[in-house]
C-alpha cells in the first residue's frame, strides 16, 4: 500500500519527541524531521525564512496533520500552517498526543482544540468540519498506528476546503 504524504504540524519545543513515535508508526509518508539545532538555526534567520520552510515543506503533501500537544493551539507557526494548508485546499485532522509518553516530561495535561481558534464568516469554527482524534489514553500509539491511515483517507475524501 502506497504511503501517503503528510505534513505535521505541532508544537516542536513540547512535543518533538512525541511526534518522532507517530512517525515511527511508518504507515504515512511525513515530512522529515527536523533536529533541535535545524529548527532554532532557522527561527534566528527569520520569520520569512521559515515561512518559506513551511511552504516548501507543505507544498506536495496531501494532508496535513496537527499533532496537539497541550500548547499547541497557542503556537504562531502552527496557526500559520493551518491558515495555509485550508487556504491550499489540502485536507486538514487534528490527533490529540498528549498521551504519548515523551521520554524526557512523560505524558502531559489536554491541549485546546487549535481548529477553535478559525472562525468562518457565518460565526462557525473551523473545528466544526475538521475532525480531531483524542486516541485512548491506555493505548494511545496503538490506537493511532491502528487508525491513523483510515483517518487521512477519510480526511482527504471529507475535506471541505
Amino acid at each position: 500500500m502506497a504511503k501517503i504524504p503528510v505534513f505535521y504540524s505541532f508544537h516542536f519545543n513540547n512535543d518533538v519527541m512525541r511526534v518522532q513515535q507517530v512517525r515511527n508508526i511508518g504507515s504515512i509518508e511525513g515530512n522529515s524531521p527536523t533536529t533541535p539545532n535545524e529548527w532554532e538555526r532557522l527561527k534566528r534567520t527569520g520569520d520569512s525564512a521559515v515561512k518559506t520552510w513551511i511552504d516548501n515543506n507543505m507544498k506536495y503533501k496531501r494532508c496535513v496533520i496537527v499533532l496537539i500537544g497541550s500548547d499547541t493551539s497557542t503556537r504562531p507557526w502552527v496557526e500559520y500552517e493551518i491558515k495555509k494548508a485550508w487556504a491550499d485546499g489540502k485536507a486538514l485532522l487534528g490527533i490529540y498526543i498528549h498521551n504519548l509518553r515523551c521520554p524526557r516530561t512523560g505524558t502531559s495535561r489536554k491541549g485546546a482544540n487549535p481548529f477553535d481558534n478559525f472562525t468562518f464568516n457565518d460565526g462557525s469554527r473551523l473545528s466544526s468540519v475538521i475532525p480531531c482524534y483524542d486516541p485512548s489514553p491506555i493505548t494511545a500509539y496503538a490506537d493511532i498506528a491502528a487508525n491513523i491511515s483510515g483517518w487521512i483517507n477519510s480526511a482527504i475524501a471529507n475535506k471541505r476546503n
